[in-house]
């Protein structure tokens, strides 16, 4: 049967509306028995940028590489001697390329060095980020767009803890404003400048500037609030603000002090010697739990690290100088090993939030159709955003045929929106629906896709599928 490539008359109509060309979309629909005859192909052969829907081939493939169980490992480790509570030495802290290892959980860590006896640290922290190579991806990197602050920019190292991220609260009245932030951390202080404005609460970050980190006397840190803040309103935010070491550095300090600790000494880079004697280690949450959180919140430093991972594991079976080219490796021989030509593809960090990573849609649909026979199948599906219900998609398609019936990831950047995932239509036949627009303005582009997955779900596709099997039998 040969693939439908004349657009439903519903998407035909929204492209106009969006004022998008017909040639800005790639669509490939098929039923999930059967992904090399689409029911719905158009161009969909053609590499396109897919946004944060390249996330469902960065955790497919750690899914099927890794395994559901896989977890990471951060290690406290020493070469020195325990002497009447004090740890003399280096205290090396390993990271394992953990995606979601949090301020709270390095703290647990520390309590159990606490106690093992120990309340003087007697030297220095060394950070070894050495799982990945280089360790340091963020060097001399410019930043990606004009909010380098941001968490969906945080780019990830092997030891990322909490993503580097500070939380500002922001609470005022008619007249004040108050400001409270997490993690704790010594010796940083907030230099509150902002003034109160008048604007709607919903636009508070309209006044908002990004805040500025500075060393002062004694080793201080302050960080300086400036811009405006809307009266009586409450808001909050994760920012990227401090050097990663510095950020580490004092939350250690505030952390060790609160469990009655004391160390006066700070943080710097280099290797765990072989001869360290392990005193702490923490597994992670298992991958089925991270990729979750990568594909219901599209969140990008998560999946970076996944990719990164890949390439980690890759690494140790070749001679890899950088783990970026290990993951590539790694993923390009998993589309191979399952009969996917790979040709077009092109991969960066495996978030999506890339303007070099490429695919087409038969390529998402060719790996969407080897997930669905995968043994870790049920993991991946759990993984994405249920439409209209939760994730990236909560908020979409309800009162539709689609809420509910299908499971979507969703894909945005400045020139591209895309979905890719699987939808129960209204004859209770499950299909493959990927479709990507690319276009130097698709800010009207995402209801084109939704109506994509709603002609879909209403059983457009299998009314175009009977309708073709009808044709053939009359005109063999």
């Amino acid at each position: 049967m040969q693939a439908q490539s004349l657009l439903p008359a519903n998407v035909s109509e929204a492209l106009v509306k969006a004022n998008l060309p017909a040639q800005a979309l790639s669509v490939w629909v098929a039923p999930v028995g059967n992904t090399t005859a689409p029911t719905l192909a158009s161009f969909a052969d053609r590499p396109m940028s897919p946004a944060s829907t390249m996330k469902l081939v960065t955790t497919m493939v750690a899914l099927d590489e890794l395994g559901p169980t896989y977890r990471w490992k951060t290690a406290l480790l020493s070469d020195g001697s325990i002497k009447n509570d004090t740890l003399r030495g280096t205290l090396y802290l390993r990271g394992g390329g953990d995606p979601n290892l949090s301020w709270d959980k390095l703290e647990l860590m520390l309590r159990k060095l606490r106690d093992q006896g120990i309340k003087k640290i007697g030297g220095d922290i060394v950070l070894d980020r050495s799982f990945f190579q280089p360790g340091r991806f963020d060097i001399n990197v410019p930043p990606f767009d004009d909010t380098p602050d941001a968490y969906y920019n945080v780019i990830p190292d092997a030891l990322m803890v909490h993503s580097n991220l500070i939380s500002f609260s922001l609470e005022s009245s008619a007249d004040k404003i108050t400001v409270r932030t997490s993690p704790p951390m010594n010796k940083v202080a907030i230099e509150d400048h902002l003034s109160l404005d008048d604007r709607d609460c919903a636009a508070w970050e309209a006044g908002w500037k990004a805040p500025a980190a500075e060393i002062v006397r004694n080793k201080s840190i302050s960080i300086v609030l400036s811009g405006s803040f809307p009266r009586n309103c409450k808001a909050a935010t994760e920012l990227n603000t401090l050097d990663r070491n510095l950020y580490i550095e004092r939350v250690i300090q505030a952390l060790w002090r609160e469990i009655g600790g004391t160390w006066n000494g700070s943080v710097r880079d280099g290797l765990t010697p072989a001869g360290a004697k392990l005193l702490v280690e923490r597994q992670s949450e298992t991958l089925a739990d991270n990729i979750r959180i990568v594909n219901k919140r599209s969140d990008n430093m998560m999946a970076r690290m996944l990719y990164l991972t890949l390439g980690a594991e890759q690494a140790k079976t070749g001679n890899y100088q950088s783990t970026l080219q290990a993951a590539n490796d790694k993923i390009i021989g998993w589309f191979n090993k399952h009969g996917i030509d790979p040709n077009g593809m092109v991969l960066e960090n495996g978030s999506g939030l890339s303007r070099l990573e490429r695919i087409s849609p038969a390529q998402m649909a060719a790996l969407l159709k080897v997930a669905e026979h995968s043994n870790w199948f049920a993991e991946y599906a759990s993984s994405m955003p249920i439409v209209a219900v939760d994730g990236t998609m909560r908020r979409r398609l309800k009162g539709t045929a689609a809420e509910g019936r299908a499971r979507i990831k969703t894909g945005t950047l400045k020139n591209t929106v895309a979905v890719a995932g699987y939808v129960r239509d209204s004859y209770d036949e499950n299909w493959i629906v990927v479709a990507m627009i690319n276009n130097d303005d698709v800010s009207k582009g995402r209801i084109v896709l939704d109506e994509l997955l709603v002609w879909v779900a209403n059983g457009g596709a299998e009314g175009a599928t009977k309708l073709a099997q009808q044709t053939i039998k009359k005109d063999p």
